[in-house]
């Protein structure tokens, strides 16, 4: 397995038991949407994780995660984390978990 798709199928495998995912191709990476509602987006190098905005400063003080940041806007409630520091499953899981509790709070999305 490549380094492109090892962080792929981590977060793919992580996501298996989780009801209602969709996976689609966007902003570069794959990403991966559980009731209509984007929750992590991942690439080779990083993940992008949904979380909720109360816990941003929380999360960010954290090594290897930071704010997303597109077109000069920052994102409050969106981090990216570096693959460096989802190295292990736990650490990812962790991950995941905090943007799963988050996503699964919102209204569904209409297809």
């Amino acid at each position: 397995m490549s380094d492109e798709e090892e962080l792929l199928n981590r977060v793919r495998k992580a996501f298996a038991p989780v009801p209602n995912v969709t996976e689609r191709r966007m902003f570069g990476s794959m990403g991966f949407l559980v009731n209509g509602n984007l929750c992590i987006g991942c690439r080779p190098e990083r993940i992008m994780c949904r979380i909720n905005p109360e816990l941003h400063e929380k999360m960010t003080a954290q090594n290897g995660c930071r704010t997303v940041v597109m077109r000069g806007h920052e994102y409050r409630g969106w981090v990216y984390v570096d693959a460096d520091s989802v190295r292990t499953q736990r650490s990812l899981r962790r991950w995941i978990d905090h943007a799963l509790s988050y996503v699964e709070s919102l209204p569904p999305k209409e297809r």
